[in-house]
């Protein structure tokens, strides 16, 4: 089944790289139908086109990648955004995440690591770039104030032990592979987990979860390796 993908990013000159990338891999499946040079375009190209993906720029003259992402995940099109980014602290990512973008990557990722990226998030799944995903997170806990007064988010109270962990683990951008190793878990198993912690916590993806861990005070100080 062919992966239908549009872009959305400012610079023209990147557009074309990541449309040549994607368009003439061997056996992607992915077909470019379109592009926008700001989010009112790409919003309207979803609309108009129903892309099952969109690589959205955050940082856009107009209406901004978290805009346009906003507008799309209020519109229910089937379209799920990754958002691409330049910078590891862009608070803009994270305010995608929380607007409903299924995840993140930084633009100088390699063209495979693009490609599967587009498949994951076409296939339901989210990505979420680990060393994006370490930095953003430990640069937005050293500029917040302490949550010690903050009431926990109630959703969190559901989840068991090992699930809170493993959603820890998602949240620092480590793949299921990872965190099965770290808990001495089947890969299998912590696909089961984040199943149940996705509907525990009533989020459609991976990363509403993991947006929902920081807000929550999951994340309540940096991921142990940054």
């Amino acid at each position: 089944m062919t992966i239908r993908v549009v872009l959305a990013d400012d610079d023209a000159l990147l557009r074309a790289g990541l449309a040549l990338v994607l368009s003439t891999a061997d056996g992607s499946g992915i077909e470019v139908i379109g592009q926008a040079a700001d989010g009112l375009e790409a919003v309207a190209l979803c609309r108009g086109l129903t892309p099952d993906v969109v690589l959205m720029d955050v940082r856009m003259p107009g209406v901004d990648g978290v805009e346009a992402t906003r507008r799309i995940v209020a519109s229910h099109l089937p379209t799920r955004v990754l958002v691409l980014t330049t910078f590891h602290h862009d608070e803009y990512v994270w305010g995608a995440l929380r607007a409903g973008a299924a995840g993140f990557l930084l633009k100088r990722a390699s063209p495979e690591r693009l490609i599967d990226a587009v498949r994951a998030v076409a296939g339901g799944d989210a990505v979420l770039d680990p060393a994006v995903t370490r930095d953003l997170l430990g640069h937005l806990v050293a500029r917040q104030p302490p949550r010690a007064a903050a009431p926990p988010d109630g959703r969190l109270a559901r989840l068991t032990d090992r699930e809170r962990e493993v959603l820890r683990l998602a949240a620092e951008g480590r793949p299921n592979a990872d965190i099965a190793a770290e808990l001495l878990l089947a890969e299998s198993t912590v696909k089961t987990h984040v199943k149940r912690i996705l509907a525990k916590l009533d989020v459609r993806d991976r990363s509403q979860a993991v947006a929902l861990a920081y807000r929550g005070g999951l994340m309540a100080s940096p991921p142990h390796d940054i």
